[in-house]
């Protein structure tokens, strides 16, 4: 891509699905022995700002873990300490930033929320995050963060907003609706994207 040499991995195994949240600590591992040195995540979430609807596309400047879980839990070791303090690089979200000026694409950047699922979030839980600093909510990114971290991994986190969150807006939140949103912005996300990869120096 851009004369970049690029792996993809097609969709990632969420905690929600069988409780843990390491699955995917071995494809990590895969990449990094491949000689990966930077990782850029996507991720469809939910919104706690009106001033970033359905289809808008947010950087992800640091994270809440909600559930404070870790996937890093068994390992031995000094090196399972991972300083999280610049878990989302800032010299990559610099890039990503030029990336949309250049194509005049709007890219917002605030704190992610990780909330565990599979349900979504209640009124209260989302008032309650926007008094924590959050700007939008989802259901991953973060184990693979703490993952990537912990191998040596610089990180980018890329959000597409799929909704607004739950008591923001009258729409009943659905899996379906979800998917639909995502693919209805994919295009746009994935122009950036493809720029941002090109922009990434390593």
């Amino acid at each position: 891509m851009g004369g970049r040499e690029v792996l993809v991995l097609s969709g990632r195994r969420h905690s929600y699905e069988d409780g843990h949240c390491d699955g995917m600590k071995s494809a990590l591992q895969t990449l990094r022995a491949l000689g990966v040195e930077v990782l850029v995540q996507t991720n469809a979430a939910g919104s706690l700002d009106a001033a970033m609807p359905a289809g808008s596309l947010m950087l992800l400047s640091d994270h809440l873990n909600l559930p404070q879980r870790s996937p890093l839990v068994g390992e031995g070791g000094s090196g399972r300490f991972v300083d999280m303090a610049q878990a989302y690089d800032p010299t990559l979200r610099l890039a990503a930033h030029a990336a949309a000026a250049r194509r005049v694409i709007a890219l917002h950047e605030g704190v992610y929320a990780w909330a565990l699922g599979p349900q979504f979030e209640t009124p209260a839980e989302i008032r309650m995050l926007k008094l924590l600093g959050a700007r939008a909510v989802g259901m991953s990114t973060v184990p693979e963060t703490i993952v990537a971290r912990w191998l040596g991994l610089r990180v980018l986190a890329l959000s597409l907003i799929t909704n607004l969150a739950a008591g923001l807006s009258d729409q009943t939140l659905s899996h379906a609706h979800t998917l639909a949103q995502a693919e209805a912005s994919g295009a746009v996300a994935g122009a950036l994207l493809a720029q941002i990869v090109q922009a990434i120096e390593i």
